[in-house]
């Protein structure tokens, strides 16, 4: 029997970059392409979930000037 809170496939979730609004993909085991990324910022602001690859970027450079 299977649980059926478990997820029935491996595929990453579909999210929308709070800032852009463009579509993504989020792996939620650990291997996301944020991962990858040598920006590190804290938790989104009230009220945001994930940014995009560029918005990510622009909110790091924005943090560090």
């Amino acid at each position: 029997m299977t649980n059926p809170k478990e997820p029935s496939s491996l595929e990453p979730r579909r999210l929308a970059c709070s800032r852009c609004g463009t579509e993504f993909g989020c792996d939620l085991s650990g291997n996301c392409w944020c991962a990858e990324e040598t920006a590190k910022l804290p938790m989104p602001v009230k009220g945001e979930d994930c940014l995009c690859r560029e918005c990510l970027r622009k909110a790091a450079e924005a943090a560090v000037s």
